[in-house]
């Protein structure tokens, strides 16, 4: 535990009773959530972050406009300073102005895909006013955003903290008690292949959960791609593998780094900011002689962390820098569950 969660611990009935009031209010008032006009798939979790949201929104987003369903995400937007909110995000727009998070997306999906907005009713009305065409609306990080009426509630459990200690915050890591985990309508298992024992998992959603199905999936380190320069785009696992510093600013930093060893990456040395984090020019410099010093001939972090960076970070490195792009895999009857859902919202 660290100091600040140490001091703030007498706190924790405090919190635990705020939210349980909260929560009991939507439960008592459900006509308090707003309605978009379209259906609403909320993709959350019951922890503090490090779950896998991003990508398993990002394969939701893809595989249902694949199928003919033209999507959108609403966000947050963590981090982001605008003048304007709410703001749709585009293929070019700054990490800083967004949130690291909706810019990534947007330069996956494209314009008119990704919107951000404190209120999130504000930014789905906004999408629907900007997208016309819009079938649904996918809400990323949503668990907890109950102000929001959702048709489709998606709770994602990391397979390697699980629930971690069963605690809410500051003495754990939960942002509200287990037994709420009965508000999902089915439960995603994220990296899944490294989870111990399954029939715990399973109890567990038996106890506390809705009784809803349970998907399996895990992530995949599929390549490294440059973040500048021509250098080629390097499969993985590597044929010959190469010296590596590897960094990130994530919830979960471990699982990335344990991502990168599955894919064959030689790792000689790691760095860890926090979730969100990214690094200044002088910290990315830093990071870059660091690696020189340990004998490594490449940098790699994750797409979160290099939309965060400018012109001047890149400036300063002597070493190439490389993405590492993560694909979702099993995910399959997840989307198929998804998509059976929207075609009975629709009929």
């Amino acid at each position: 535990m660290s100091i600040l969660r140490y001091l703030a611990s007498p706190l924790a009935p405090i919190y635990a009773m705020a939210v349980a009031l909260r929560n009991r209010g939507y439960a008592q008032h459900p006509e308090r959530a707003a309605k978009t006009g379209l259906p609403v798939i909320s993709v959350g979790n019951l922890s503090t972050g490090g779950t896998g949201k991003t990508p398993v929104t990002l394969f939701l987003a893809e595989g249902l406009f694949a199928s003919g369903f033209k999507t959108a995400i609403l966000s947050r937007g963590h981090g982001g300073k605008r003048g304007t909110d709410p703001m749709p995000v585009t293929p070019e727009t700054k990490a800083a102005t967004s949130g690291d998070e909706p810019a990534l997306m947007a330069r996956r999906l494209g314009p008119g895909r990704v919107f951000v907005g404190r209120k999130r009713i504000e930014a789905a009305q906004l999408a629907h006013e900007t997208e016309s065409s819009l079938q649904a609306l996918l809400l990323d990080d949503g668990f907890q955003h109950r102000a929001l009426h959702r048709d489709l509630d998606l709770l994602l459990l990391d397979g390697t903290r699980l629930w971690g200690n069963g605690f809410q915050l500051p003495l754990g890591d939960l942002r509200e008690s287990m037994a709420e985990a009965r508000r999902a309508h089915a439960l995603v298992v994220t990296r899944a292949a490294r989870v111990k024992d399954r029939a715990a998992v399973e109890t567990w959603w038996r106890v506390h959960g809705s009784g809803g199905p349970i998907f399996w999936l895990d992530f995949r380190l599929s390549r490294l791609r440059p973040v500048v320069g021509a250098d080629a785009v390097i499969p993985l696992p590597e044929a010959e593998p190469t010296p590596t510093f590897a960094w990130c600013g994530l919830g979960n930093p471990e699982a990335f780094f344990a991502d990168l060893r599955s894919a064959g990456v030689a790792m000689r040395d790691a760095a860890r900011f926090s979730d969100h984090h990214g690094p200044s020019v002088d910290e990315l410099e830093g990071l870059d002689a660091e690696a020189a010093h340990i004998g490594a001939s490449r940098l790699i972090c994750t797409e979160k962390d290099a939309v965060k960076l400018t012109d001047d970070h890149l400036a300063t490195l002597t070493l190439p820098l490389y993405v590492a792009e993560q694909e979702v895999e099993g995910g399959a009857d997840l989307l198929a569950f998804v998509k059976a859902k929207l075609a009975e919202l629709q009929a």
